[in-house]
């Protein structure tokens, strides 16, 4: 009855427990020194337990029944029916109706697009890996990224989307796709720019792409945010100012401090050795990502562990970079730091389900993998 659940006990990594519970103590901290009120640390507190009982949740199921099942499908169906809906019922929070509002709380699908995403890329190409060099499957899988990808650009949310691009490209990669056929499309999509930008764009349009590139360049309108930020994160120098002491955040020269710029926030308080901590602690969670995809059971597993290095590592990266002038500002979270339900939620889940296939991944008979793939002899 209830054989989606493992019969074993559940088995943490704690190496990785150690590495994320940190950086969910360092944006508490960071959130409860931006006001008195504490805001943001009571309800992200809330949020934190939510996301602790999903992960835990989730590592008690064996994961191998979706392999087989339609379980993901229907949930990939399930939210791009919910980005759908948000274009009639969704909540226009700072210019991009990307929320769904209920009561109290609310959460944003994209979020959980992201997890859905590289779920059924990691089904995808694990059922095909014999013939993955056949050029549709760049095609096939590209179209399962492409409507999410278009649904959110169009909310429009480009920090959502780009990790939407990132997650199809970084599995695509890991897949054993012929490079060749990834070449020839990407010189493709650099013609169909080139062309675009020559002969279609307008002079205004061209504008707004090169601000939103370079937003440095206009620290007066679009590049404001991004600039505040850069002075922030140059103003902590070394040890930092202290916590509670970042005059940039608690001035509120810095907007969006508890989510968008949570780095900036923190690496004005902690300093440049502050800042190394977060890399190093996000260094050991892909390490351990990477650790997991080299033990998976199956094709499938393995999978699923890259493409979720993927999509933590593009968020670490793009939120890094927006937040020190490098990058365009995009409204991206910092994974277990930045303030919101729906992204922490995502990850734990997603924590949660590479440790449901951890139990299983050494014990796993090679037999039920031959079967699984090339079929009973």
């Amino acid at each position: 009855m209830f054989a989606w659940l493992n019969k074993k006990t559940t088995k943490i990594d704690w190496l990785t427990a150690g590495a994320v519970l940190p950086l969910l103590v360092f944006g508490l901290v960071t959130m409860n020194s931006f006001t008195d009120q504490s805001y943001f640390f009571f309800r992200q507190m809330t949020w934190v337990f939510l996301a602790l009982a999903a992960f835990f949740t989730c590592s008690l199921i064996d994961w191998r029944f979706a392999r087989k099942s339609g379980f993901l499908v229907a949930f990939y169906l399930f939210l791009v029916g919910l980005l759908a809906i948000l274009f009639i019922l969704g909540t226009v929070t700072k210019g991009a109706q990307s929320w769904l509002s209920f009561g109290g709380f609310s959460l944003q699908p994209a979020d959980f697009m992201k997890l859905a995403l590289v779920l059924m890329l990691a089904k995808y190409f694990s059922k095909r890996h014999i013939e993955i060099a056949n050029f549709r499957h760049i095609i096939i899988s590209g179209l399962y990224a492409l409507v999410p990808f278009v649904a959110i650009m169009l909310q429009p949310d480009f920090g959502s989307a780009l990790i939407i691009f990132a997650i199809w490209l970084g599995m695509i990669l890991v897949s054993g796709v012929s490079k060749k056929h990834l070449l020839i499309l990407a010189l493709i999509s650099i013609v169909a720019s080139l062309g675009a930008w020559t002969f279609l764009l307008k002079p205004y349009q061209k504008d707004r792409i090169a601000s939103f590139i370079h937003p440095l360049a206009d620290i007066q309108g679009s590049g404001y945010n991004a600039f505040q930020s850069t002075i922030a994160v140059g103003s902590g120098q070394i040890f930092g100012k202290g916590v509670g002491f970042g005059t940039q955040s608690r001035l509120k020269f810095l907007p969006e401090y508890q989510t968008d710029f949570i780095f900036a926030a923190f690496t004005e308080e902690w300093g440049l050795v502050g800042s190394i901590i977060l890399f190093f602690l996000f260094g050991i969670i892909i390490w351990r990502l990477i650790t997991y995809a080299m033990v998976g059971a199956t094709n499938f597993e393995t999978l699923f562990a890259l493409g979720l290095a993927t999509m933590f590592m593009a968020h670490f990266v793009v939120h890094v970079g927006m937040n020190i002038g490098l990058l365009p500002v995009t409204g991206l979270p910092l994974p277990f730091m930045s303030y919101g339900g729906s992204h922490l939620l995502a990850e734990f889940i997603g924590l949660g389900i590479l440790m449901g296939m951890r139990k299983y991944s050494l014990a796993f008979h090679r037999d039920d993998v031959k079967n699984e793939f090339i079929g009973p002899q």
